[in-house]
């Protein structure tokens, strides 16, 4: 049976970090114009006071898979051995990493009741995990997988089909793209 990775943030699902982030600004940020993968990197000189006011959050409380998210996985499920790999430490505030792991944990085993939690992996180094297959939306995460999916996010638009086909990347805007690639051989 092949494997999947599948990250969790962006991919599954839209934490409220993105609701934290323009409540505690007060407007919405150009997350097209932002040359960073890390959203909180709009907060420039702010970042302190936001992450002292931020840690006592959980993004996951009210959070949603994206849409046709469960069924896809589960019917993937049916045919691969899927694993959820996410990281959970914020880079501003390490020391609250436990507080998020505890609510990624339990988000995922509350939406994604079909997935075993043995198969979580939390891990900030996604190159240790090898898989036949990576569904991501950060481009060097996919590296080691003999099919890599990006999943499009703010942070990844600017990659050209070149860019992309060079490194033998994907690129798939929503689950049901994902099942239409990963599940038209299993159909009969």
């Amino acid at each position: 049976m092949k494997t999947i990775m599948v990250d969790m943030d962006d991919v599954l699902t839209y934490g409220r970090f993105t609701d934290i982030l323009e409540d505690y600004l007060g407007y919405k940020p150009d997350y097209e114009g932002l040359n960073s993968f890390y959203m909180q990197d709009a907060l420039g000189d702010k970042k302190k006071d936001f992450f002292e006011k931020f840690k006592s959050k959980n993004v996951y409380e009210d959070a949603t898979l994206l849409p046709d998210c469960y069924d896809v996985l589960k019917k993937l499920s049916k045919v691969y051995k899927i694993y959820i790999c996410t990281d959970y430490i914020w880079r501003e505030i390490v020391e609250y990493s436990g507080d998020s792991l505890k609510n990624k944990f339990n988000f995922l085993h509350d939406k994604l009741d079909f997935i075993n939690p043995r198969n979580y992996v939390f891990t900030a180094d996604k190159s240790i995990v090898n898989c036949d297959i990576k569904i991501d939306d950060k481009l060097e995460n996919l590296f080691g997988a003999s099919q890599k999916l990006l999943f499009t996010a703010y942070h990844n638009k600017r990659l050209s089909k070149d860019e992309l086909a060079e490194q033998n990347v994907v690129r798939v805007n929503d689950w049901k793209e994902i099942e239409k690639l990963l599940l038209n051989d299993f159909e009969s």
